[in-house]
């Protein structure tokens, strides 16, 4: 990533839905992240969920969607994924850092959770990185993350 870039979240709209939803993670990766249509889909039927494509100046880089009870203070990183030709720059790990940043200012948010499939090497040192912290719980076969936001 170079200096000058600006890494923004931005709402998918539809001139854009089809560009993010062409977006994909490595062969090997294919098996630890849904495809962004599906995520996409999925949203639309959760009240709970908001997404955001993730940009580099004017070029979709990624995507991500989170599950939101405001309610009762449950914010959940639900999909990340940037694109195979766009890792590696910096891009996941300025948009992480601004989802961490928004999800501090929602009601009752007092810390972020994620899941990863165990074998996701790359993902647990890029969320350990981040701050996350295994809880020694397994959801679905997945290793659930946690990241203290107060």
């Amino acid at each position: 990533m170079s200096s000058k870039q600006v890494v923004e979240l931005r709402e998918v709209t539809a001139e854009t839905v089809r560009t993010i939803c062409s977006l994909e993670v490595t062969d090997m990766q294919k098996n630890f992240v849904a495809p962004n249509a599906i995520s996409i889909s999925q949203a639309y039927f959760e009240p709970n969920a908001w997404f955001r494509a993730i940009y580099a100046d004017e070029t979709p880089v990624g995507f991500l969607m989170t599950f939101e009870d405001s309610q009762n203070g449950f914010y959940y990183l639900w999909r990340f994924m940037v694109a195979h030709e766009h890792q590696g720059k910096g891009y996941g790990r300025v948009a992480l850092s601004q989802l961490i940043e928004r999800v501090q200012q929602q009601p009752k948010a007092t810390e972020l959770k994620l899941s990863v499939v165990p074998s996701n090497d790359q993902a647990i040192r890029f969320y350990e990185a981040a701050g996350f912290e295994f809880t020694g719980l397994v959801e679905h076969g997945e290793n659930v993350y946690a990241k203290a936001l107060i």
